[in-house]
This record gives C-alpha cells, structure tokens and sequence, in this order.
C-alpha cells in the first residue's frame, strides 16, 4: 500500500511546494524591483508635490469631495470626523459625504459630531443614509457619487485617522496627470504595540506597502487601491464602469477596470496616514477571509479580460496573475502542512531523505523570501529591528490564518456567493488597549479544525525530531503553534464587554 501511495502524495507534495516557490521569488523580485528605483521615485514625488504647491492661490486648487463609509463605527468615527475638519484645504473646494448605513445607535452619534464639525470647520458635511445595503460600500460609494459632481474623490475608511497635509500633497501628484486614475498612499498604524498581534501584523502591512505598492508603482505595474486612504479621478471610475459589488474587494476590482480602461495608479510612500491594526484573532480572521476571498473573486472575474488585452505587456499580465492570486499561497500552505507527516511515514526511506532533502531545501528559499521582503521594508522605514524580531511572530500569524484563508479561496473559486463582514474597530491608540464591543462573526467549526491541526502539527513535529532530523523544526513548530492559537482563540475568545449587534 505504502509504495503505491507515497508517489502521488509525493507528487501534490511537490505541486504544492512549487507554487510556493513561485509566489516566494516573486517576494524576491517585489524587494529587488523596490529598491531599485525608490530613492529617485521618492525624491521625484517630493519634487513635483513642490512645483504645484509653489505660489498656488486656493482658487486654483480643485473641489474634492470626501467620501467617509461607515457601518456601525460608534469606537472611531468621532476620531475620523475630527480629523476630517483639521485638514488644510480651501473650505469652499471641499465636500465631506458620511455614507452611514449604520443601523444601531452610532446614527445619532454621526449626525451630532458632524454637525459640530461642519459648525466649528466651515466644512459642509453631508449625512447619507440608504434604506438598504445593497453592495454593501461598493453601493455606498456609488450612491454618494450620483450625489456630487466633483472632479476628484477621496476615501477613507472609519478606523484611519486622515493626515492634514493628505489633499493638498495627493492633489499635487493626482492633477497634473490626465491618465492618472488614482493615488493611493501608505497605510501606518495607529496601535502597532498594542499587542504581539498588531506588532506581526504591522511588519506584514509594512512589507506591503514599502515593497510591493513601492515596485509596482515605480515600474508602472498593475497596482491596487487598498480600499482607502487614496484618491480618485472621477473620469477614471466613470470609465471602468463605476463601483461594482460582485466581488468582497471593490477597490481591487475597480483599480484592474481602471488600468484595462487607460488609467494608470499611483503610490506615494511618503503620504502616510495611521490606521488600526484588528487588535484580535477574530477581527483579523474576518478581515483576511474578506480579502482572501474578494481577490480570487476579482481574479476570476477580470483575469481573462487582462489575458486579452493589447494594453499590457506579457510581463504586466504575469505580475497581475500573481498578485490577484496570490492567496492561493493558502492552499498550498494547508496542502504541505497535512502531507508532511505522510511523507515521513510512508515514503521509503531513500527516497524520503533525497526527496524531504530537495523538497525542505526549496521551502526554506521560499520562507527567506518574506523575510527578506518584510525586515528590507522594515530597514527602510528604520525600524529593521522591530521586523526582524517580530517576523517570527507574523510567521505563526501567516501559518495560523492559511485555513481560514483556504476556506475564503475555495468560497471564491466555487463562486459561493457571501456578505461583506467588516472588520470591528475597537478605537485603539499608541499607548492604549481597548476591545471592541461589536459582535465578531465566528466559525467554530473551522476553529475546531485549526485546533485539530495544530495537535497534528505538534505531532508532526515530534516524528520529524524522533527521526533525528531538526534543520526545517522550525517551520513544522510555526504551524504547529499557529494552528493551535488560532484555534483557541477562536473556540474560546477573549472575555470582552456585553456584546452589541450591529
């Protein structure tokens, strides 16, 4: 039995390590791409950002209209409004929209702090309100649109805290250009020490943000508005065909509509605005099952139409490929994760030492490759230190989430259709720890399963050193403890205050 079944568990064995490797060098190319051009990227950025501001009256400056989504955000929108207020644009050029589907108490709380706000500002603000939740902030957007005839919008999710410099500096660089569709910029973090959750969390966010959004835009590959924290042309939403909510991630699927139509996206590292980070397992669970789930939904909608046009390059279309379906690396995590112990068990002992050999070989190419892309990021923003300590807890973060991520993508590829779950904000700040008192959505049977798999892991684990092997331990115990803490976390969550259904 045994020398029949280790050849095609052998062989998904492989299969599964080869797409890791493949989305690992792709890191590699990410970092390589970076570095190459963004201190001439930067410095050009900061240039042009001078020569339109120099000497420019408030008159010349275009009218922008602030769209700010909201659902049921009583922790952080009074935070978000006031930041709103203070930012440093003509009054009579800007229009804020509060496009609150709210449904709980936080409806009255939106309409008193933004009435203060327009009072104490001389900003109007505008309050929104849908009897239904049709696309969910898709539709939110959309409708605030056909409410507004401004040339550029801005978005900002309710958890980020929005710079006062944001307009005047995304104006700059956005304006000028006519095929510039968007700008988008860096995301920071509000509560990044708030504990070793938000600490992993915040290396992967900066990986993202400094290499890949960094590469993408520098070399004029596809880039994605994150959902927020960016600005949009209008006639660049017009021409991809508006906000459209088939899929769990709008903004990816707009940013490809838009660069199919013409456009191209732009990335500004310097134009930071501070965030939070999901200060718990479940919020980021809920977080990374939306994402996971809404990008092979946009990779299955649009990769055939980017296959098929004349506008992209050969290489542009394969780095498209990659980063829409990039999640994919889940299932191939999952994959090696659950045939290993097959393979220590039942490949024959030759075979398995030349096979394990070669096999662990690659996987350690492809776990560098993070590494290298998360702490590089880290150095640039001079905080190599902080990365480089902390990437072994965003290493049980990666293995600990892949299940439910597996769970998001298979959802995806079957076209299973799925509400958009935001993500519960808590209103966390540097030097504070709060919970939110909204409801996490919880599936306990998939947290029954991360548990179960984090006992096969630890028993993996012990064959793997009782047959006197011990350089790749390592990556086998980083599953064996992801699975385990996202497991219990979310079979038994954190006690928090009384819950409120939104």
């Amino acid at each position: 039995m045994r020398d029949i079944v280790w050849i095609p568990i052998a062989a998904l064995y492989a299969v599964a390590l080869a797409g890791l490797m493949v989305y690992g060098l792709h890191c590699y190319l990410m970092i390589a791409l970076f570095l190459l051009r963004q201190r001439r990227q930067r410095a050009a950025n900061h240039r042009e950002v001078e020569d339109y501001l120099r000497d420019r009256p408030p008159s010349d400056f275009p009218h922008v209209t602030i769209q700010l989504p909201i659902y049921n955000e009583r922790e952080v929108v009074e935070r978000l409004i006031h930041s709103v207020a203070a930012i440093d644009y003509p009054r009579d050029r800007l229009l804020v929209q509060l496009l609150d589907d709210s449904t709980d108490d936080s409806r009255d709380l939106v309409e008193r702090t933004a009435r203060a706000a327009q009072e104490h500002s001389g900003i109007p603000f505008q309050v929104i309100r849908r009897d239904h939740r049709h696309h969910f902030k898709a539709g939110a957007l959309a409708h605030g649109m056909t409410l507004t005839d401004s040339d550029f919008i801005a978005i900002f999710d309710a958890d980020f805290v929005i710079p006062t410099h944001f307009l005047k500096r995304a104006i700059a660089l956005l304006e000028p250009d006519p095929i510039l569709g968007c700008v988008q910029a860096r995301w920071g973090h509000l509560n990044r020490l708030e504990n070793w959750l938000t600490r992993a969390q915040s290396v992967g966010i900066d990986g993202h943000f400094m290499a890949e959004q960094g590469a993408r835009s520098y070399h004029r590959l596809c880039l994605n508005f994150n959902g927020t924290a960016g600005i949009w042309r209008r006639a660049a939403i017009d021409a991809a065909g508006g906000w459209q909510g088939d899929t769990l991630t709008e903004d990816l699927d707009l940013s490809y509509r838009a660069q199919l139509a013409g456009y191209h996206l732009r990335y500004d590292i310097d134009l930071e605005c501070p965030a939070e980070i999901p200060n718990t397992i479940g919020a980021f669970k809920s977080q990374q099952r939306r994402w996971a789930k809404g990008s092979i939904q946009t990779a299955v909608k649009l990769l055939p139409s980017i296959l098929r046009t004349r506008r992209l390059s050969l290489y542009q279309k394969l780095e498209a490929a990659l980063h829409l379906t990039h999640y994919l690396v889940s299932l191939f995590m999952c994959t090696l994760c659950i045939l290993t112990l097959p393979m220590l068990l039942w490949t024959p002992l030759p075979a398995r030492n030349l096979l394990l050999g070669i096999l662990w070989g690659l996987i350690v190419i492809s776990a560098i490759a993070p590494w290298v892309m998360y702490t590089g990021s880290g150095i640039i923003l001079r905080r190599g230190l902080f990365s480089f300590l902390h990437f072994p807890a965003m290493l049980v973060v990666g293995t600990g989430v892949c299940l439910n991520n597996a769970h998001a993508v298979i959802d995806g590829l079957l076209g299973r259709p799925g509400d958009f779950v935001r993500t519960p904000k808590s209103g966390s700040m540097a030097g504070g720890r709060r919970r939110t008192s909204y409801v996490v959505p919880v599936n306990l049977w998939l947290g029954l399963v991360e548990l179960l798999l984090g006992l096969y892991c630890w028993y993996t684990l012990g064959v793997y050193l009782d047959a006197q092997k011990y350089l790749f331990g390592f990556f086998l115990a980083a599953y064996a403890c992801g699975f385990s803490a996202f497991g219990l976390a979310t079979l038994f969550p954190a006690r928090r205050p009384a819950p409120i259904h939104p």
